[in-house]
């Protein structure tokens, strides 16, 4: 067994399937804009908060406008079509049943705003299972590893005895720069985009939580 004694989860792409339903909501305000956007750049950008995805896609920092703009109009349509929408990922209740049976608390560390992470847990019925929701929304973004530093402070654990759980490039770099044990699934990215994760899987479904921290230690 290794020393982990907390589990941080991503939670698009990680815990539930939004990737379709953000790219469509990107798009309907970018679009507008006048901005360009596609589903090559869309995943450039996944992984990232709102204000981090603005400056990668613009080559510059977003005006207080634009920014303001993506904050209310996308993000108020994600959580209107959300629901009926949106699942959760394949496998994922098992690991976090699995999780609670070895009493490790369990945080929720995502770059999405506090609203969306609100309403997921309560559409998907799985608030019960972590002690913190954490949102990144207003940190600096991933790959900065803000978020994953504020959920272990929270969960009163130190960094190196945290286990990230992440999708992204961004998520990953963040949660090694912060010190921190990352299983990366292959959700929304391909391995070779992933190198940085510990470990590597294709899916959380089928593969057992304790065996997974036996290949970590080893």
């Amino acid at each position: 067994m290794t020393n982990i004694a907390a589990v941080l989860w991503d939670m698009d792409g990680v815990l539930v399937d939004t990737g379709q339903l953000h790219y469509e909501t990107w798009k309907l305000v970018l679009d507008a804009q006048g901005i360009p956007f596609d589903v090559e750049t869309f995943n450039k950008i996944f992984g990232r908060n709102n204000a981090s995805s603005l400056e990668l896609l613009l080559g510059h920092p977003p005006s207080a406008e634009l920014l303001e703009l993506v904050d209310t109009v996308k993000e108020q349509t994600f959580r209107q079509l959300a629901p009926g929408r949106v699942s959760l990922l394949p496998g994922v209740i098992d690991w976090l049943e699995s999780f609670q049976a070895l009493n490790l608390p369990q945080a929720v560390a995502s770059s999405a705003p506090m609203e969306n992470i609100d309403l997921m847990v309560d559409v998907l019925g799985i608030r019960a299972y972590f002690a913190h929701l954490v949102s990144g929304h207003a940190m600096p973004g991933k790959p900065d590893p803000a978020v994953f530093l504020e959920a272990a402070r929270r969960v009163g654990v130190q960094p190196e005895h945290c286990l990230v759980i992440e999708d992204s490039p961004p998520g990953v770099s963040a949660a090694r720069r912060a010190g921190m044990v990352c299983v990366a699934v292959e959700t929304t990215h391909e391995a070779g985009e992933l190198g940085q994760a510990h470990l590597i899987l294709h899916t959380l479904e089928g593969v057992g939580v304790e065996e997974v921290l036996e290949r970590l230690e080893a």
